[in-house]
């Protein structure tokens, strides 16, 4: 059973830092793309970051370029996501995407 676990969001001050982790089990990472996507509330999923195969192609939304680093630890099955300097827009529910997998997601909330 093919599972993509999320982890790291929490509630952070803008201008802050969180690193989430995307984790899988009964599948393989070092054989896929994998992206991350975000929700805001009450908007649409929205991609965020796209990372390649060996991790040497990385690809990012407008709004997240220079603050937003994907990585990824193919020994370990693991995609990251660094976000530095966060603001108030970054809300949202965080999505690890590979193949047609999509985790449950983690929250970020950056608030004063």
């Amino acid at each position: 059973q093919v599972q993509l676990v999320e982890s790291g969001g929490g509630l952070v001050q803008p201008g802050g830092s969180l690193r989430l982790s995307c984790v899988a089990s009964g599948f393989t990472f070092s054989g896929s793309y994998t992206r991350w996507y975000r929700q805001a509330p009450g908007k649409e999923r929205e991609f965020v970051a796209f990372i390649s195969i060996s991790g040497s192609i990385t690809n990012y939304a407008d709004s997240v370029k220079g603050r937003f680093t994907i990585s990824r630890d193919n020994a370990k099955n693991t995609v990251y996501l660094q976000m530095n300097s966060l603001i108030l827009e970054d809300t949202a529910v965080y999505y690890c995407n590979t193949a047609s997998y999509w985790g449950q997601g983690t929250q970020v909330t950056v608030s004063s």
